[in-house]
């Protein structure tokens, strides 16, 4: 999807003449009779609104059309935020470029894949406590949604850490934690 540099000339011209800000821009600098406004901050140059020597991009999906253009060149794909943001704001300028850059790399598939991790290692590894006798140190769960059989839809599933020892009891969804303590 290589764009030619004056077809997007060309599509940016044209969708400079239906953006509201660049229409009274413009109206200003033919009202004035002059070809800059503000001390060369707005001029136009060719046909195309220039902001500060930048060509002005006007909303729409030009933008990331641009922003794409310089973010997947053949030479250097997936450069990075910063670098991408400083080759489109060379020749080009809007409100938030680079937060619409930032937001364009940061739904980029393939640099979230690829991306080196920030964070910091886990550290080093800790081992268990050695326990010392059986059903010192217990963990339970519950197994929920069954089909109700002999009034009971629910096991609860008590493991000790120690033995591997698993004990079952069947009970309702229902069990208050007092009647759970009595069942165990």
């Amino acid at each position: 999807m290589l764009v030619e540099e004056e077809n997007l000339r060309e599509r940016i011209k044209r969708a400079q003449k239906r953006d509201k800000r660049v229409v009274k821009v413009v109206k200003e600098l033919k009202k004035a009779g002059v070809k800059t406004l503000r001390d060369e901050e707005w001029k136009i140059e060719d046909g195309v609104v220039l902001k500060e020597g930048r060509i002005y991009m006007p909303e729409g999906e030009l933008r990331g059309e641009v922003i794409w253009l310089h973010y997947n060149t053949p030479v250097e794909e997936h450069r990075g935020r910063w670098k991408t943001t400083k080759l489109v704001t060379r020749n080009y300028w809007w409100p938030g470029v680079t937060k619409e850059v930032g937001r364009y790399i940061d739904g980029c598939d393939a640099c979230q894949r690829y991306k080196n991790q920030s964070e910091a290692p886990a550290g080093k590894l800790m081992p268990n406590t050695i326990l010392e006798k059986p059903w010192s140190y217990i963990s339970a769960d519950f197994i929920t949604k069954l089909l109700l059989a002999q009034g009971y839809d629910t096991i609860l599933v008590v493991c000790d850490h120690f033995s591997k020892m698993a004990y079952f009891v069947a009970t309702t969804e229902k069990m208050l934690a007092e009647g759970l303590v009595k069942l165990f």
